[in-house]
């Protein structure tokens, strides 16, 4: 069984050979995942109406809806270069059953489980979004502040050890979702079938 991976309007995901994407995962159109990145079982990454992009050792966990927004007026937005997109960097944690909405998640960000990011906001490096956060559109995380709460708000900032916390746990999942890919190809190898 291999991911649900479908192109639309002639433009196909790009998936790095060292990116693990679930079985039960579903990506569509213009989605790029870098090296060592992790999409889990039952995510949904949908790039048809603008573009997901998704740097390297990133996590995305098991049910998580990534989504983008189009141009207010209508077009298309590679006609009119507008819209707006979903950016994910670098060595980020996303928790199970996430919601990203045309975001900007910068580098070794952490999203909490069942949190929201609306569209145009955006969690700086090292900023946190607690677990079961809203955080509105065009709302700004700072680097190593933690937002919690419906709607989501600065309630502190982050400790030292927090911090720190965040690239161990993205490592952790890059490892783990390398042996997830190195058992696939096996059970390719063994199957006669190519991965």
């Amino acid at each position: 069984m291999s991911p649900l991976i479908l192109p639309h309007r002639g433009i196909s995901p790009r998936i790095h050979p060292e990116a693990f994407v679930a079985e039960t995962a579903v990506v569509i159109g213009d989605v790029e995942i870098g090296p060592g990145s992790s999409i889990w079982y039952g995510c949904v990454l949908r790039g048809d109406v603008n573009t997901i992009r998704i740097g390297a050792n990133t996590n995305i966990q098991d049910g998580t809806v990534i989504h983008v927004n189009r141009p207010r007026d209508g077009s298309d937005y590679r006609d009119s270069g507008g819209g707006m997109a979903t950016l994910i960097g670098d060595e980020i944690t996303v928790g199970h059953c996430a919601l990203l909405h045309a975001c900007t998640l910068e580098d070794r960000a952490f999203v909490g489980m069942r949190a929201t990011v609306m569209d145009l906001a955006v969690v700086e490096r090292e900023g946190m979004v607690a677990a079961g956060a809203l955080v509105t559109p065009k709302k700004r995380v700072a680097s190593h502040q933690l937002w919690a709460g419906s709607p989501a708000k600065l309630m502190r900032d982050l400790s030292q050890e927090e911090i720190d916390g965040f690239a161990p746990q993205a490592k952790h999942y890059a490892r783990l979702g390398a042996t997830y890919l190195q058992e696939r190809r096996q059970r390719f190898q063994g199957d006669g079938a190519e991965s």
